[in-house]
């Protein structure tokens, strides 16, 4: 071998084809859209325009925005009464005309024609200004004291990705309407002009005479009427309760995925707080006052909040909004009865698959339709319940979130996420757009899409102190039939050598990188889904690489590893430990040998907190922990493990704790799993009892018939 004029290394070839060992200085980030660029390499992002600002940023006119005037409510045109036997196809929600109430799909509205094109306008001044670096938004401070409730938003609006603390950055203005028991207002904001870039945030009623006159500004309001709300241009909230937490939330009540039929049918929202439940049979009208005395209903306390029934009858006042979370949360199919405010987040979601609407005029054909639903039909609908309410309810952050990717979504046009995405596990915010725009890029969808991973695998082999090159576990890698390419990173304080080992795929070596957080960058040199992640120690043979990237093309969604963690809790520090110790469970994999999809490190990067990646950077144990949590706050799955051979020396965790060991004092570094559980909100790893074996796995047959030889080896 001899070194290169550019001081990289040129391999002898033993095969049909060389690679020259390519050396990185530092890390390159992929690019926005990075399939599409990838795959499209001369083709220039359409999004990427010059924005010409004013001396106070981009806060001047934009075109005009639809009035915020009331319209007459289309149900009220027609007053005949209906035919209950033409009638009855239409009572429960569907994606055609309902008449009164209806649910329109995501992106829809229910008003006349002339009506819809006047209030489907575009904010066509957000999309101008915010096109070219993307949705910044600035949060002006408080003019008087601000409620618990308005911190949580502040704090949440922080915590995103489109935050920015830079006026001049912002091409959107955050204002929080004043919702104060004393009702003091203050004066309107300094930048206000008309209302031109603002989004005014509105919880309740606002008393403020600058908030009633909203001009071009946006509204995002909790549950709004319907004749007050501008589709495509506000945004509707849930009505969320003052205890409502910050960040994780409570999940939902249906503990299994297909939960058995609960036998109270229906559960009617009533004053106080109470739910009145009433079992299939036994009453005919739970929503009539004459059934007060039904023997069959009866009435839950003030604090049982959530009701638990298959249905929740809802009656359509504003002043029930607030049941309709109650209702998502518990897994009770919300049935609205006309309701006159608009559903959250309708602009995406398809309320179809997760709520009923109901003409409350027709009591009894809805009892019966109800009644007569197909058990599949009310298994999805349940689901979708759950799905919904944790993926952007379950916290004041995650509907702060929604809200902000709902603007990036207008302003990204016919770019923007399909519905796909908004409408089925994990949601649109754990599918960042940043990574692509096609749902089978992603690890979540290949099962809806019809679709399998592609064949190839990308190594990525961290290489720390003392800095020598991972020779032997280079050559067993590069032996896979399934390796596309193997990538160093080389983070030891030793220069790098100028001999590498001759290989039959493309060997490339990123240099510069010291924090170890830095493994999971997506580097744009990372050209397959598949990612196999490894350490400088780490020892494997081919057949155990061969048969781990099998099981995860399977499961594209998780992490596949062969060393493995679990959590408990311990109830004597009353804290959360982990342990390497063998048992009957895991619930973490570790990265130093583990296969995960790439997207994983998109989310790592620009989803997490700094504060988080930076803790894992202070402990390197605490990485994997981290890693771990992201994934199973993903896909609310365990890690799968595969067999590892006995030849292999073990990692063992950073001092972890074993359960029962009693008070032991631990370093604020080490304790990274109670941080992190912290800042999720709550536990999000899950346990597993299961080991995926290759078939003929220590039977007694022929060696010569087993495909993964190697995995038996003493």
């Amino acid at each position: 071998m001899k070194k290169s004029a550019n001081s990289s290394v040129e391999n002898r070839a033993f095969s049909n084809q060389t690679y020259p060992v390519k050396v990185i200085p530092q890390k390159q980030p992929q690019r926005f859209h990075s399939t599409e660029t990838r795959n499209h390499p001369g083709v220039r992002d359409p999004l990427v325009v010059v924005v010409s600002r004013t001396q106070h940023g981009c806060l001047k006119a934009c075109s005009t925005a639809p009035p915020r005037t009331t319209t007459p409510e289309v149900h009220r045109e027609g007053t005949a009464p209906c035919n209950p036997r033409t009638t009855i196809p239409r009572v429960l929600g569907t994606r055609t005309a309902l008449g009164y109430g209806a649910i329109p799909p995501p992106g829809g509205s229910l008003r006349s024609g002339r009506l819809e094109d006047r209030f489907r306008t575009e904010d066509y001044c957000l999309k101008s200004r915010c096109r070219g670096d993307g949705l910044k938004v600035f949060a002006p401070a408080a003019a008087g004291p601000a409620s618990e409730m308005h911190r949580r938003i502040l704090a949440s609006l922080e915590s995103s990705r489109y935050h920015t603390r830079n006026l001049t950055e912002a091409c959107l203005l955050l204002l929080l309407s004043a919702d104060t028991p004393s009702g003091r207002c203050g004066p309107a904001p300094h930048h206000w002009d008309g209302g031109r870039n603002h989004l005014v945030v509105r919880l309740h009623p606002d008393p403020c005479p600058w908030a009633s006159q909203l001009g071009q500004a946006m509204v995002a309001e909790a549950s709004p009427r319907v004749d007050t709300f501008r589709p495509g241009f506000d945004v509707a909230l849930p009505l969320l309760p003052e205890a409502h937490p910050l960040r994780g939330g409570a999940p939902g009540q249906l503990r299994q995925h297909s939960p058995h039929p609960r036998a109270t049918l229906l559960a009617l929202a009533e004053e106080g707080g109470r739910w009145r439940t009433a079992d299939t049979h036994s009453s005919t009208c739970p929503w009539d006052g004459r059934c007060e005395q039904d023997l069959g209903s009866k009435q839950t306390s003030p604090e049982e909040k959530l009701p638990n029934a298959t249905f929740c009858l809802i009656p359509g006042r504003h002043a029930e909004a607030s049941r309709f979370l109650q209702a998502l949360q518990a897994g009770c199919i919300p049935v609205l009865l006309s309701p006159r405010w608009e559903l959250p987040f309708s602009e995406v979601i398809d309320w179809t698959k997760a709520a009923i609407v109901a003409d409350e005029r027709l009591p009894l054909q809805v009892l019966a339709a109800l009644q007569e639903m197909a058990p599949a039909r009310v298994l999805a609908l349940r689901q979708q319940t759950q799905f919904l309410w944790d993926a952007y309810f379950s916290s004041v952050e995650k509907v702060v979130h929604t809200t902000l990717e709902i603007l990036q979504d207008r302003i990204l046009g016919v770019s923007a996420r399909p519905s796909l995405q908004w409408n089925s596990p994990p949601g649109a915010l754990l599918a960042l757009s940043t990574f692509s725009r096609r749902p089978q890029d992603f690890p979540f969808y290949h099962l809806q899409q019809g679709s399998r991973p592609e064949g190839r695998f990308s190594a990525l082999i961290w290489v720390g102190a003392p800095g020598q090159p991972p020779l032997k576990l280079i050559q067993a890698v590069a032996g896979s039939q399934h390796c596309a390419q193997i990538l160093v990173l080389w983070s030891g304080e030793k220069p790098l050598p100028f001999r590498w080992p001759d290989t039959r795929v493309p060997l490339t070596v990123v240099d510069g990188h010291r924090k170890v957080s830095d493994r999971f960058f997506p580097y744009s040199a990372i050209s397959t889904d598949a990612i196999l992640s490894l350490d400088a120690h780490s020892s494997l043979s081919t057949s155990e690489v061969d048969f781990a990237f099998v099981v995860w093309q399977s499961f594209p969604e998780r992490m596949v590893g062969f060393l493995t963690w679990s959590h408990f809790w311990d109830a004597a520090q009353g804290g959360w430990g982990y342990t390497a110790e063998t048992a009957n469970e895991f619930s973490m994999v570790l990265t130093a040998a583990a296969f995960y999809h790439r997207y994983y490190h998109t989310l790592f990067t620009y989803s997490l907190p700094k504060a988080m990646r930076t803790l894992a950077d202070e402990a390197p144990a605490c990485v994997d922990v981290l890693m771990n949590f992201l994934v199973a706050a993903v896909t609310k799955l365990p890690p799968i493990k595969v067999p590892y051979g006995k030849q292999h020396q073990e990692a063992a965790p950073l001092a972890p704790r074993v359960p029962g060991s009693g008070p032991q004092p631990q370093p604020p570094h080490q304790d990274c799993i109670n941080q992190m559980a912290a800042e999720f909100g709550h536990m999000p790893l899950v346990s597993s009892r299961l080991r995926l074996d290759p078939v003929l796995f220590k039977d007694p047959v022929s060696v010569q018939r087993k495909k993964y030889r190697s995995l038996e080896k003493p």
